[in-house]
């Protein structure tokens, strides 16, 4: 959550701040700051808002200047306002600071600075920490670096900070803890972002900073990384970026989200290209073949994760299950690390995030290998915390997701975890070989029949102006598509405000179906494979009760069609592999229904795209 970026070198300071503050925009935020040095002062500008409201704001002040930081905050402590906003001055003035992430011992040190004569004008834990890094460094006439030092030494939480002193006006220092931080480098300049794709057009190399790690970012000189705890130096490693300008455009879509939604075909292909040679039956992914042991001797694979990764998890927990016949458990990361969970050495935990900076799935992985068991990682951003923490993992290579509402993660996530399966149950022997040729030859072409599902746009289009006001929604699906039915309902209530809910179909009869009636819109997941008899029963069960049907079901189906208002039509595919095409109407009726309803697609309120605070 919220957003980070910083500039110093030889460039104006201030387009390139702003424009990466709109690039960080799908994160998630409530109000905007920025702060710019001119070589004499520092002139500030902040409001609660969007970053088009800061760019008004800021036509008050000089937007001159070679350095500056700024920000977009999601509101933790203290409600959203401009006295709240970032960034946040010292008392004295001479400090600032823009920073992420919640800083949960503020209390205790807000009042012993209070005690010391500090005085405060937000809300803010942030406001707290600039004043005790002033604090440290007045105390004992320190640089600003070994002020942060201490002070960090001082605090419990999570942070990544960007700190300027108008008295040493050639650095920045910057630190992290559970919070992403990116320093891009260039030709005598240096970037600071939360990720890289505020400064993706200036350079392509780049220093993810780890936990615990803090960096003095000096105009013309070489960066000094050291630790937190114990001040030594660290040999920072220069990585080189592996995204472009173009996949962090709109392309010409409406929405981000539509754009990711229509990329899933190719990115699929990208998820397991070089993975899968289906046409010489062989999956090949380093993680798993030089981890291969861990797995087939795996009493249990845990899966953690949260919110739509945990959805993804659900599906593969039937995948693992009925392939590689390995017991599966799903957890909500968030739960996982709190009810101190029975961990077991040949226990495989696989953790799935998008981002690969979810607080609460990176704690989940820690605590997992201190109980000694092996952890193995799903996520799309390469360089990423999780791909750091974990012993091993896949990429998704869905490309940079901007919509807050994830949806390409989702189906590269699937096909991950697919492929994962099927290398295991090869290796365990769970499988016939024809079902494993099947099943790879069948997944090669899944591409194509995602971008036939895409083709539905049009009917999701009219269904959806037909329900865009109903109060409720209805979602049921059986098997593997119980956990599409909760996806279904998460994507609606996202983007759209509507209240949904996803069910097993079977569990209807056990409450849901008291709420049906001519006004409640239920949607069914109907495809030919799995338990459709059982499925069809229960469409006559809603129309018996004058419930408004939405059946997504196998092309050429008919008795399902009998019975439902509206059909949506997907191409035919193994049972195991319909979520990657169920999914797909689900994702563009939601989208449509948000459109029309007026709502922000891209940047839902109250939501962050990577959540990097409990």
């Amino acid at each position: 959550m919220c957003g980070i970026v910083g500039y110093i070198g030889h460039r104006e300071a201030y387009p390139i701040i702003i424009k990466g503050l709109k690039r960080l925009e799908y994160r998630g935020y409530d109000s905007a700051g920025v702060m710019l040095y001119d070589g004499e002062s520092m002139k500030v500008a902040k409001t609660k808002g969007k970053v088009s409201d800061l760019e008004e704001k800021a036509k008050d002040i000089s937007r001159n200047g070679t350095i500056g930081i700024g920000h977009t905050r999601w509101a933790t402590h203290g409600v959203p306002n401009d006295v709240n906003s970032h960034p946040h001055l010292s008392n004295s003035g001479d400090l600032v600071i823009i920073h992420n992430g919640i800083i949960e011992n503020y209390e205790p040190l807000k009042k012993e600075l209070i005690n010391r004569g500090y005085t405060f004008k937000s809300d803010t834990d942030t406001e707290v920490l600039v004043n005790l890094i002033e604090d440290v460094q007045k105390k004992d006439n320190l640089k600003l670096g070994k002020a942060v030092q201490i002070a960090l030494n001082q605090v419990v939480g999570a942070y990544a900070i960007a700190v300027f002193d108008v008295k040493k006006p050639d650095e920045i220092v910057v630190a992290r803890l559970g919070s992403p931080l990116a320093i891009g480098i260039g030709e005598d300049e240096y970037f600071i972002a939360s990720d890289a794709s505020p400064f993706i057009e200036y350079t392509s190399n780049a220093i993810y900073l780890e936990d615990e790690e803090m960096a003095i970012v000096r105009k013309n000189k070489s960066i000094k990384v050291r630790k937190i705890k114990d001040d030594s130096l660290v040999d920072p490693y220069v990585q080189e970026l592996q995204m472009n300008l173009e996949q962090i455009e709109k392309g010409g879509y409406e929405h981000f989200m539509l754009k990711e939604i229509y990329e899933q075909p190719s990115v699929i292909k990208d998820t397991y290209r070089g993975r899968l040679l289906a046409n010489k039956g062989i999956i090949q992914m380093a993680g798993i073949e030089d981890n291969i042991e861990k797995f087939l001797n795996a009493e249990r694979i845990i899966i953690v994760a949260c919110g739509t990764s945990w959805h993804a998890g659900l599906v593969a927990e039937y995948i693992f299950e009925e392939f590689a016949r390995i017991p599966v458990e799903v957890e909500y990361a968030s739960e996982f690390r709190y009810r101190n969970p029975i961990i077991n050495p040949k226990d495989v935990v696989v953790a799935i995030s998008q981002s690969g900076e979810t607080a609460d799935t990176l704690a989940a992985i820690k605590l997992a290998k201190e109980k000694g068991a092996f952890v193995f990682g799903v996520c799309n951003v390469v360089g990423s915390s999780i791909s750091r923490e974990t012993h091993a993992g896949a990429y998704t290579h869905a490309g940079p997701e901007i919509g807050v509402a994830s949806t390409k993660a989702f189906t590269t996530q699937i096909t991950i975890l697919t492929l994962i399966s099927l290398r295991l149950a090869k290796a365990k022997g769970t499988m016939s070989n024809s079902d494993f040729h099947r099943y790879l030859q069948e997944l090669e072409v899944i591409p194509e029949k995602v971008a036939e599902a895409l083709a539905t746009n049009d009917i999701a289009k009219t269904i959806a102006s037909i329900y865009k006001d109903a109060p409720n929604c209805l979602y049921l699906g059986r098997g593997y598509n119980f956990p599409v039915a909760l996806e279904g309902a998460l994507k609606l209530k996202e983007i759209s405000y509507i209240h949904a809910e996803g069910y097993p179909a079977a569990e209807m009869k056990h409450g849901p179906i008291a709420l049906i009636d001519e006004k409640m819109p239920v949607i069914v997941i109907a495809p030919k494979q799995g338990h459709y008899d059982k499925v069809v029963s229960n469409i006559q069960e809603i129309k018996s009760r004058s419930g408004k049907i939405i059946a997504v079901v196998t092309k050429g189906d008919t008795q399902v069609r009998e019975l439902a208002d509206h059909v949506i039509e997907i191409p035919d595919t193994a049972e195991a592999l319909t979520p990657l095409l169920t999914t797909i109407p689900l994702q563009l009726l939601s989208y449509h229904i948000a459109v029309m309803r007026g709502c922000n697609v891209d940047q839902p309120r109250n939501l962050a795209k990577s959540v990097t605070v409990e």
